[in-house]
Order: structure tokens, then C-alpha cells, then sequence
């Protein structure tokens, strides 16, 4: 018997997605703002549901198997890259260190995972003067696609291929499998614009601004574009048809997003399909002018998933815990080869200052 919970810590809500052998008994969603301000909410929800054999908590950008128990100031870093002095800007980031100080007192079995460039399945040149080739909760939403090809065409894990495009409440990823494993990854942060993000960021823009807070990189997307930041997506597609400001945000979005699988075709150019999830998938019109633009590439799928309510991020959490305590996924983080994941988001760094950056936020360099 298994009995786990994967948690999707999203920029808009916490889901929570848990298997009990393999079935789903818990499918919740939390307000992220209610968890940056209150979290406890989220370890008490967790208590709830005990007895548990294992917790997959919020990840950020990965930790490669690191317990509640071993969970420290580097690894808080590691977490969020952001100073302490940054933390309090952002909500959910806000609260990350108080949810970290709960978790470990709370005797929950609490393990935190890998993202995409911790993965053996990456070849190394592709990690190069990389950091977010995808987070690790972009890298649970690979793990549910891989099930939803598997199970709809009736093949094995290792014979699933395809580009996964996640546009997200905030941002945009789009990351390739082949024969059942990660091969590379645009993250939200190195790939074209999400819905707040602005994405990957001009070499000589980040020159310009010099130190800029972390928030910046949460800004400029489609929301910015349009000129009200604060606009909801449903708002912003209304005004796409008469604002020629939201019609430009969005055909940055929507070119952003076809740009990004053709430069995965490259890697991968005969996958079976292309994958749609996240937040603004779920809206009609953004999932079909999505469809229609890169149906050239391969057929297009959106995502389905195995629970009502939390998203894919949660219930490919929820999948891959299940597999590590050895339920029925157990084939799945075999054949994902996610136990070999390893090191830190800082390891592929080439630039002048790569160094100074590991020695000032990496134990064993110093």
C-alpha cells in the first residue's frame, strides 16, 4: 500500500493532488496568497491526511531528493534563488522560510525533488550557462504526460514522445520527452513570454538594469504589454479584438510559444505529439489558437489529467511520490530515471563569475 500527496506550489494557487495505491483521495487547491501570508494552512491541511509515506513538498527550481530533515539555508536559496533581503517581496516567496520552519517540525515525511536540468537524461551541453530549463513542477507536469500518452495510445512509458507546452498563470515552458525521458527544456525563465513573465531576458537589458529585484522578472509579459499589469487573462483576451496594445501582447505569447516548440523540433524533430497544460490552457480561445498554430508541427493534445481540481503540476507529484515509495508508478521514476537526479542549478554555469556565484551560495566550494 502507498499513500502520498504532491504539492504544486503555483504562483496563483497551491494544489494538492493524493494517491492512496495509486487512486486519488484528495484534490484541493489553496490560494498561494492565503499560504504567503498563513503557512500553516498548507502543513495543517497535510496533517490532515496523514498516515502518509511520503510528501512531495514545493521544489522551486529543484532539490534532487533532499529531505525535510537536511533542508537548509542553502537549500532555501537553492529553492527560490533569492536573497533573504528579496524573499519578502513576493508573497509566496515571503513565506517559503516560516513553511520550511513548520514542515520540519511537523514529522511529516517531506521530500523535495529535482527540476529538469538535475536530470541524468539531459545531455550536458544542452545545461550549458543554463538555470531554468524547466522547475521542478514543471518537471511533474512531464511525469502526467507521460501517463496520458502511455494510456491513450496504449504504448509503454519509454515509447511516449513529445514537446510539452505548459503556459502557466504566469509563465511559459515548453520541454521535450523521447522514449519516455526529459531531453531538454525552455523554463519560464529562458524561454518566450508567460501571461505576467516576460521570460528570457535580453543579455543587454540585464546589463542595463544592473541589480535588479526578482520581481522584475515576474513582470513585462502579457499583462505589461497591454498596459495594465494587473489584468486578468480572461480580461486581456476580451481586449485583444479592439486594443491593438493586448492584440500585440498576445501574438508575443502566442509566436513566443511556436517559436519555442520549433526550436525543439530541432532536438527532437518526429515526436508523436504536442502536449498543452496549464492555467491559460484551460480557456477555450487560448487553447485553441494554440492548437492551431502548432498543429503544423504534430498533433496536439491538451493534457488529461487524473483528478477534478488541482493541477497537472500536483498531480504529477503526486504520480512520481507514488513511484518512489514503490506503488504503481514505480516504472514511471524508473524509466524517467528521476532517483539519478543530481547536483545544483549552478553546476553548468561558464561566465566570468561563475565561480564567485558558487562560493558565495554553495557549501562545498568554500
Amino acid at each position: 500500500m502507498s499513500r502520498v500527496i504532491g504539492i504544486d506550489p503555483g504562483t496563483v494557487s497551491f494544489d494538492l493532488c493524493g494517491l492512496e495505491d495509486g487512486r486519488v483521495f484528495l484534490d484541493t487547491t489553496i490560494p498561494s496568497a492565503e499560504i504567503g501570508a498563513n503557512p500553516q494552512i498548507l502543513v495543517d491541511a497535510l496533517q490532515a491526511a496523514q498516515p502518509l509515506d511520503l510528501v512531495i513538498g514545493p521544489s522551486g527550481y529543484g532539490l534532487p531528493w533532499v529531505s525535510i530533515e537536511e533542508f537548509g539555508e542553502q537549500e532555501l536559496f537553492l529553492f527560490i534563488l533569492a536573497d533573504e533581503r528579496e524573499r519578502n517581496q513576493v508573497s509566496v516567496l515571503g513565506g517559503m522560510g516560516q513553511m520550511i520552519s513548520l514542515l520540519k517540525t511537523s514529522g511529516l515525511p517531506v521530500q523535495f525533488m529535482p527540476g529538469v536540468i538535475h536530470l541524468p537524461t539531459v545531455p550536458e551541453h544542452r545545461k550549458a550557462n543554463k538555470i531554468d530549463m524547466g522547475t521542478a513542477d514543471k518537471l511533474c507536469c512531464l511525469a502526467l504526460g507521460i501517463i496520458d500518452q502511455a494510456r491513450r495510445h496504449h504504448i509503454a512509458y519509454n515509447a511516449t514522445s513529445f514537446i510539452f507546452v505548459e503556459v502557466g498563470g504566469a509563465y511559459t515552458a515548453v520541454m521535450t520527452v523521447q522514449a519516455g525521458q526529459v531531453v531538454d527544456g525552455l523554463g519560464g525563465s529562458s524561454g518566450g513570454p508567460g501571461f505576467y513573465s516576460l521570460g528570457a531576458m535580453d543579455g543587454e537589458l540585464a546589463y542595463l538594469l544592473g541589480k535588479f529585484p526578482k520581481s522584475v522578472l515576474f513582470s513585462g509579459g502579457v499583462a505589461a504589454m497591454t498596459g495594465q499589469p494587473a489584468l486578468s487573462p480572461e480580461a486581456a483576451l476580451e481586449l485583444r479584438e479592439t486594443v491593438p496594445a493586448a492584440r500585440r501582447a498576445w501574438e508575443a505569447l502566442f509566436e513566443g510559444v511556436k517559436k519555442s516548440v520549433a526550436a525543439e523540433m530541432a532536438v527532437v524533430p518526429n515526436v508523436r505529439e504536442i502536449l498543452l497544460s496549464g492555467r491559460l490552457c484551460r480557456i477555450p480561445a487560448v487553447r485553441e489558437e494554440l492548437a492551431d498554430r502548432l498543429s503544423r508541427f504534430a498533433p496536439v493534445h491538451r493534457i488529461s489529467g487524473i483528478a477534478q481540481v488541482a493541477k497537472e503540476a500536483a498531480q504529477g507529484a503526486a504520480l512520481i511520490a507514488d513511484g518512489m515509495v514503490g506503488g504503481q508508478y514505480a516504472s514511471l521514476v524508473e524509466t524517467m530515471r528521476l532517483k539519478e537526479a543530481s547536483g545544483t542549478v549552478l553546476d553548468y554555469l561558464h561566465i566570468s563569475l561563475a565561480d564567485e556565484l558558487r562560493q558565495k551560495y554553495l557549501r562545498d566550494t568554500h
